[in-house]
């Protein structure tokens, strides 16, 4: 689930080469910090008779620094210990005080950047801040003493010297802590936003293969649909043929002639309508597709191939005819080819009746025969689910099932806009 809020997000821990850069860059910032120490005592810096030994000024240092080879796989812990080590090396006056403190700054700032428990990891910092900010006010109050007038010599005298020291170092850690405070909530902020940024980059790309998947499904439904629309008819009514043609050639040979004649005009058409569909599946562009499927103006060929098959046909057109767009005149011409290629295989009926009604803003197709009757309302066959698919995507009404005075009957309506001027 997306990690909307900031404070409930988990950074993941780091990755096995920032543990090992951290780890060599730990090595290395100890290293730089005990030869900074051997450079400070050689002319003197922060030099009293407190100071410990070399020995322990250069443990001090590397315990000061050393622990940052691990401050993003515990940055609590880190922080904690370097900021008690470099509190404890200041009362032991080890002399370095540089390197250290750009170590305690980046110890503190991995908790911020890195710290996944949000609510602890700003407890923590303020925690570190306040004992800082509590060890400076008790490190003036402890040894003031030491800053002597010869060490001030230089004042111009405008203010007090040792209030305006004070106030001087307070100012520097405030400045010092609170960029080190935001700083690390700024990077935390920052990975989260790309987190964010990749977890909406993921859900886009679900959704791009998501309807790129919607997409097939819908094209092989369509190319099934084609298929079973343009094969189904043009083969029943050469079945129908061939079998009249074989109850003829027992009886009168030469009345064969006229079905063999339809069922090579049939087998034509559909191998011609095959093609045309192959050829739009096979280009790679909309524009190489060989011009429209068939159309409303058709669908008397179809009544025709319906009279050849031996079924008395009515078809009527009723209303004012009017430009139709081309997706609706081929569906229009489909749900009549399926209707009739229902009645010619389930049907077993002697007539046909084939009604075109031009409607205000619809059109309205009207396919009854008197056969027995197909499939009922709920009819699930490939022919209806076509159609129903047809129909919905113009918006439109289909009803179909059996007529009480016998028969069978389907209906679609398709609400259309004009294209034109009326015919």
């Amino acid at each position: 689930m997306p990690s909307w809020n900031v404070e409930e997000w988990r950074r993941p821990g780091p990755t096995r080469k920032q543990r090992r850069t951290d780890l060599w860059a730990g090595v290395a910032v100890a290293a730089v910090a005990v030869l900074n120490l051997y450079l400070l005592r050689s002319y003197g810096y922060w030099h009293t008779h407190r100071n410990p030994p070399i020995g322990e000024q250069i443990a001090w240092t590397v315990v000061c620094t050393l622990p940052l080879a691990w401050r993003r796989r515990a940055p609590e812990w880190v922080a904690v210990f370097i900021s008690v080590a470099f509190i404890v090396a200041q009362v032991r006056f080890s002399q370095e005080q540089m390197v250290t403190s750009y170590a305690l700054f980046a110890a503190i700032y991995t908790l911020g950047a890195w710290g996944r428990d949000r609510q602890r990891a700003r407890v923590v910092r303020l925690a570190i801040i306040a004992v800082m900010f509590g060890w400076l006010t008790l490190s003036f109050a402890l040894y003031h003493d030491m800053v002597t007038v010869s060490e001030l010599s230089g004042a111009s005298g405008e203010l007090p010297e040792l209030p305006s020291m004070i106030f001087t170092a307070y100012l520097q850690n405030i400045v010092y802590f609170a960029f080190t405070y935001l700083m690390g909530d700024a990077a935390w902020r920052s990975v989260w936003r790309r987190h964010q940024l990749e977890e909406q980059a993921e859900q886009l790309r679900a959704a791009q293969e998501a309807a790129a998947g919607r997409a097939v499904l819908d094209e092989r439904v369509r190319i099934a649909r084609e298929l079973h629309d343009v094969v189904a008819h043009h083969v029943s009514v050469m079945g129908i043929q061939a079998s009249a043609c074989r109850r003829a050639l027992e009886k009168d040979p030469a009345k064969a002639v006229p079905a063999l004649t339809a069922i090579e005009q049939g087998a034509r058409t559909a191998v011609d309508e095959l093609h045309r569909m192959l050829g739009a599946l096979r280009a790679s562009e909309p524009a190489r597709v060989e011009g429209p499927g068939a159309g409303i103006e058709r669908i008397g060929e179809i009544a025709d191939r319906a009279r050849e098959a031996g079924l008395q046909v009515h078809l009527g057109t009723y209303g004012e005819p009017a430009p139709l767009p081309d997706s609706l005149s081929q569906a229009a011409y489909r749900i009549v080819q399926e209707s009739v290629t229902n009645t010619l295989k389930h049907a077993h009926a002697a007539t046909l009746d084939i009604r075109i009604r031009y409607l205000a803003g619809e059109l309205e197709l009207d396919v009854a025969d008197d056969g027995r009757g197909g499939a009922g309302p709920g009819g699930s066959g490939m022919g209806l689910i076509g159609m129903r698919e047809r129909v919905a995507v113009h918006d439109g009404t289909l009803e179909h099932g059996r007529r009480a005075g016998g028969g069978f009957r389907v209906r679609a309506r398709l609400p259309y806009a004009q294209v034109g001027s009326p015919a």
